[in-house]
């Protein structure tokens, strides 16, 4: 995997900060410590310190470093029926203090959570080898430190983390999951596009011959990847379309736009599954697979692993969470005046009638229930109380870029059009926004 830019040091800044860097000229290249590399979603570089021992290092890690105390560490992992006990009895630790650290820090983390294959450390100090500090890893971002002498006191720490970037251009040939693995990149990076382009492309519709090329981030902990990668900015060909985003934060947090500054965001999603096939469309006139007989189709299937989350398109409250012969369970959205939609064949449903539901809230699973053959979700679109093929409407974008921030923007659209030319490659796709 290729970075534009890699960092073995703390990152926190935000995309116009990252921008200047950029204009000033430091490229992807590593700038000096006193002027603090900056990336578009991580945290302003610190300046390094000397290298420490390997004692050290964890100490400073779990900020236990201390001048009068030196460490002699002892480290595993939980295993399956390990509790807080088993692992430091044996290491001269009191039932009083075992006590004393599942009830009186149970606010702060409850040590009957401690989960099988969990990283902790015990560290003891190396004048008497008494047992003084215990730390276990809640998570890849987090920890909690216990002390266990003196007054016991704990507290829940992060991790030092880098933010490194990457690029990655292709054409899709099956799924965008396996063009991404192919193009040698996590497949989790196919989870950030579809939440990106949620608003303006349906993945279930995406077809060979699609190219896309994206510019994005992902933080490190302890030289592994952490949490979902954030895109910065991508452009991706879809029939014949360009649909380009590019990560922008306006004064009301981070958000995407088009090149034009009109929000990626919409009033509905395309889709209530992700990754799902469309296995009927809407049809007034078809041929019913289990009654054998034409039936107006007056919605979309999307055939999706039985179980797969069902989420809400749009803000709304639930008027029914029901059961029907024909629909089995499913559940129905008034979103405004205007629009409805209802979601059919869940094995289970997550709301009940009455509750108020956002966008993207898991409201059910799919299922085979009622008249189906196979799991799927049959998704149906109510405009002014008439049944409409969702795929054909055209619903307005959200808040876009404001006046005042229409040059910030530009210029950052410029940038990362800039950076995406300079690393595309001779066989990749070259896409309309370049051309403009």
């Amino acid at each position: 995997m290729r970075y534009l830019s890699k960092h073995n040091i703390p990152i926190n800044t935000t995309l116009l900060l990252w921008i200047g860097f950029m204009v000033a000229g430091c490229g992807g290249q590593q700038a000096d410590a006193e002027d603090g590399p900056l990336l578009a979603f991580g945290r302003s570089a610190v300046e390094a310190k000397p290298p420490l021992t390997a004692e050290e290092s964890l100490a400073e890690q779990f900020a236990l470093n201390s001048d009068s105390m030196s460490w002699i560490t002892e480290y595993g992992e939980v295993r399956s029926g390990q509790s807080l006990s088993h692992i430091l009895s044996p290491f001269g630790v009191s039932n009083a203090t075992l006590h004393h650290i599942a009830t009186e820090h149970r606010d702060l983390f409850d040590v009957r959570r401690m989960r099988q294959g969990r990283d902790w450390w015990l560290f003891r100090s190396a004048k008497d080898s008494i047992a003084r500090q215990f730390v276990y890893g809640i998570d890849d971002r987090e920890y909690v430190v216990f002390g266990l002498t003196g007054e016991k006191t704990a507290r829940r720490g992060r991790y030092p983390s880098e933010t490194r970037r990457g690029y990655v251009q292709g054409e899709v040939r099956g799924s965008l999951y396996q063009s991404l693995e192919d193009a040698g990149h996590t497949t989790t990076l196919a989870y950030a596009m579809s939440g990106v382009y949620a608003w303006t492309i349906d993945f279930s519709r995406i077809q060979p011959g699609d190219q896309f090329r994206i510019i994005y981030e992902r933080d490190w902990v302890n030289e592994k990847p952490a949490g979902l990668p954030r895109i910065v900015a991508s452009e991706f060909l879809h029939r014949g379309r360009n649909f380009p985003a590019f990560a922008f934060d306006q004064g009301e947090g981070m958000d995407y736009f088009d090149e034009t500054g009109a929000s990626l965001r919409k009033a509905f999603l395309k889709a209530p599954v992700s990754f799902s096939r469309i296995s009927s469309r809407f049809n007034k006139r078809r041929f019913h697979p289990v009654l054998k007989k034409v039936k107006a189709h007056l919605g979309t299937d999307y055939a999706a692993p039985r179980g797969t989350e069902i989420v809400a398109v749009g803000d709304g409250v639930v008027t029914k969470a029901s059961y029907t012969k024909g629909n089995g369970k499913y559940v129905k959205i008034r979103h405004n005046g205007t629009y409805t939609t209802q979601y059919l064949h869940m094995s289970r449903r997550n709301v009940k009638e009455g509750q108020a539901v956002r966008q993207g809230d898991v409201i059910g699973y799919v299922g085979s229930t009622g008249l189906a053959t196979g799991p799927h979700v049959c998704f149906r679109f109510w405009k002014n109380g008439k049944q409409v093929d969702h795929l054909r409407e055209d619903f307005p974008p959200s808040t876009p870029i404001k006046e005042e921030a229409e040059a910030s923007f530009e210029e950052a659209c410029r940038v990362l059009l800039a950076e995406m030319a300079q690393q595309e490659t001779d066989d990749g796709p070259r896409l309309a926004a370049l051309d403009q």
